[in-house]
């Protein structure tokens, strides 16, 4: 388990990612319609972020912007996404809720 404050440190490698999602947001008007889940600080100042693809979007039960406040664990490849850290989510069972301590 990575904090999502530290998910820098881990680029280029699989991993999973945990933290309370601070701010979600679902960018309509944008190319390719994504939705943001942004961790590791308060946003714009956030060190994370899950980001999936509008076209995954539907793959969700529920809408992921509805995980605004919760703790969550991502799994996937962390790639550099300007000075943060991101996963990109394709399907729920990369997304879990979590218990964190």
């Amino acid at each position: 388990m990575i904090p999502a404050e530290n998910a820098t440190r881990f680029v280029g490698k699989d991993g999973m990612v945990c933290g309370t999602v601070e701010k979600a947001r679902y960018a309509e008007g944008s190319e390719g319609q994504p939705t943001f889940l942004y961790m590791g600080g308060k946003f714009p100042r956030h060190t994370f972020s899950a980001r999936i693809d509008g076209a995954d979007r539907g793959k969700f039960p529920v809408a992921p912007e509805s995980l605004e406040g919760k703790a969550v664990c991502v799994i996937g490849k962390i790639a550099r996404d300007n000075a943060r850290a991101e996963i990109v989510l394709s399907s729920p069972s990369n997304l879990k809720l979590a218990t964190i301590k």
